[in-house]
């Protein structure tokens, strides 16, 4: 999967899973895997073991890469997960816009 519908940096909401209805912005994209790691969202366990001496290990909470199929983005004006088209302006760059207000993000 090369082609994404989100950015990093873009505010997301999840539409399926454990975290379904939540807002959190994009950390990381990963185009080859089609995967997006957001924010606070799908937080797992794990379990560290010390690398070093005298290094703490334990149990450590990070956030884990999900399904890009599985967010969209939100409009700023609408304030709600939509779908973006693409349209190119005047001086031909590309833009995308919220599908149902019309407003470009």
């Amino acid at each position: 999967m090369a082609k994404m519908h989100v950015k990093t940096g873009d505010n997301v909401v999840i539409i399926s899973g454990k975290d379904k209805g939540n807002q959190g912005k994009v950390v990381a994209v990963s185009p080859k895997e089609g995967k997006v790691i957001v924010e606070g969202l799908n937080i797992v366990t794990k379990h560290m073991k010390p690398r070093q001496m005298g290094q703490q290990g334990g149990i450590v909470k990070a956030e884990a890469p999900m399904y890009a199929c599985k967010v969209m983005p939100v409009c700023p004006k609408c304030g709600k997960g939509v779908r973006t088209r693409h349209v190119i302006k005047e001086d031909g760059t590309k833009v995308r816009v919220c599908a149902s207000c019309g407003e470009t993000f």
